[in-house]
């Protein structure tokens, strides 16, 4: 792998590997499945309780009345509860319900589930290049975030 074709090749390693994880965590569901930006809002929601539409909308890089489309859908199914912000009568605050922490949970287990079961049948060397390849792969994450925070 050349450096003209590495960074093509990254891209579509990743992307090939959550279009992956997102089909086989769907499989043997027993509640509707979510949509991805679905579980994206609800897992900033849990990371920030109280985020409000408009700043997860900048987090996520989506529409403002994309977010907001997502947060009815989300209230009318039970994941989310939107509070008045007591600071700004106009704003609201995103809670998870019990339902969406219980479903984060179990998406969490299964997604690492199936990756420990992937990762332990690669051989000890795959297994000690990902595991170097992690600190670079977050950076990676935080300098495509801090160029979309710029644009």
């Amino acid at each position: 792998m050349d450096e003209e074709t590495f960074p093509e090749e990254l891209a579509d390693a990743l992307v090939g590997i959550q279009r992956l994880l997102r089909r086989r965590l769907r499989a043997g569901l027993t509640v509707p499945r979510l949509r991805g930006a679905e579980v994206e809002l609800l897992r900033l929601v849990e990371s920030r309780p109280g985020i409000g539409v408009s700043d997860a909308a900048k987090e996520l890089y989506l529409a403002g009345n994309s977010v907001s489309t997502l947060v009815n859908q989300l209230v009318r199914d039970g994941y989310l509860v939107r509070e008045t912000d007591p600071a700004d009568r106009r704003a609201a605050r995103l809670l998870l319900t019990e339902a969406a922490e219980t479903r984060l949970r179990a998406w969490k287990a299964r997604r690492a589930a199936l990756v420990h079961r992937h990762v332990t049948g690669l051989d000890a060397a795959d297994r000690e290049a990902l595991r170097a390849a992690l600190p670079a792969l977050r950076s990676l994450a935080v300098s495509l975030h801090e160029e979309a925070e710029d644009a």
